[in-house]
Parts: C-alpha cells; structure tokens; sequence
C-alpha cells in the first residue's frame, strides 16, 4: 500500500503543461527510502479536486501527503505554510476547468479561517537547498485552486483527526511556458530539477515527523 501520495495539478487557463502534473508523473511509481510514492492528477476545479484528493486519502491511507501546483512569477520551489478559508480567483481574472470564478467565498462554510501546514517545511527547505534546488518557505498560497485544494484536504485531515503529515508545493513554470510571448521574462525550472527538489523535500518529510529547530533564512517575503 503506498505511504506517499503525491498529487498534482493539469493544465489550466494560461499553462497548457502544468509542472505539478510533470514532476508527480517523474515520481510516482518511484520508492523513496522505504515508502512508495503514488502519483494522482487532480482536475483544477473547485470543490471537485478536494473530493478527488480526499477520496485518495480514504482509500489509500499514506503517511504523507503532498499537493502541488504552478505558481507563476516565483523562481523557486516553495512549501507553503498556510491555507486560507477563502477564494478570490477573479483577482487573478482566472477560472477553473468548468468555467466557475469564486470570489468572496470560503471553502468550507463556517470553517476556521485558516489551516497550518503540518510538514517539517525548514526541514524540506534545507533539503532541497543542499540538493542544489532553490527553494523556500511561503506565507502565501494565494486565492485560486492551490489554496482552494490544500485548505479543503487540510481540513478533511483535521475533522477526521488523521495523523497525516500534509502539505502544499508550488513550482516555478516549466521552461516551455515561460517561453511563450504572454509569458517571457518569468522565472522558470525544468522538470528534472523541480523533481529532484520534490524528491529531497519527500526524503526530509519522511524523515523529519517533527521539523528542525534552526532557522532557514530568506531574500524575499513570499
């Protein structure tokens, strides 16, 4: 039975080929340490990608859980710390794959205003770092499909009191679509890099159920 699962966003709006769906495809099937790393592609729509996730976790039962997604203009991997029980994705002018633009309302009625990811995140930091993969902590999962998705398994997680260690990654857009004209001069990363810092930040969780004390110092505040 795996022990990681591992999902990733496809394509939406503006990215045609999404590195979360790139990076969880280089992965999934691959054994890290002693635990199996199985890979799901989520659908970037509302309320439907929460159901796709928690049904996962009821089925499978991992020890870890990690969501990804693309976030555009960042130039290196982050682990974010907080989902918001909130949705404002007309302020990105950005739809789902259905079609449906939130804006104003929450993931989950009368839910807490926010969730903390449980992840070791300084630990995964550190780790992806010393692989060579920049890489930082986030405050700030936006108002879209990420935060959307990683509030509504968070609270899953919390209401069914699972002892799962879970979280969220964003990755910097793949180079072929920061190549494209609506896109020049943002940041990018290949797959092979992010699923290396992928790989290190899977290794850190696995091994670091209770994060590091020692502070992981950062450029910018994101």
């Amino acid at each position: 039975m795996p022990n990681v699962l591992l999902t990733g966003f496809g394509p939406f709006e503006n990215t045609p080929v999404n590195p979360a769906e790139a990076v969880m495809r280089v992965l999934d099937g691959t054994r890290i340490l002693n635990s199996d790393i199985c890979g799901l592609l989520v659908q970037n729509n509302f309320f439907e990608s929460i159901d796709t996730v928690t049904d996962a976790i009821a089925q499978m039962r991992p020890q870890l859980v990690i969501m990804m997604g693309e976030y555009g203009g960042r130039a290196e991997i982050t682990v974010e710390r907080i989902a918001q029980n909130f949705n404002d994705s007309t302020r990105y002018s950005l739809k789902d794959n259905r079609g449906m633009e939130l804006q104003g309302e929450p993931t989950v009625e009368d839910g807490p205003a926010a969730y903390r990811s449980n992840l070791p995140l300084r630990a995964m930091v550190k780790a992806m770092r010393s692989a060579g993969v920049p890489a930082d902590i986030s405050d700030n999962a936006a108002t879209f499909g990420c935060n959307h998705l990683m509030y509504g398994v968070l609270h899953y997680v919390a209401v069914n009191q699972l002892d799962i260690l879970t979280g969220w990654i964003h990755l910097p857009r793949l180079p072929e679509i920061a190549a494209l004209p609506e896109n020049l001069g943002t940041p990018s990363m290949s797959r092979e890099t992010a699923a290396l810092g992928v790989h290190a930040a899977i290794e850190a969780a696995l091994t670091h159920p209770q994060d590091i004390n020692e502070p992981i110092p950062s450029r910018l505040q994101i």
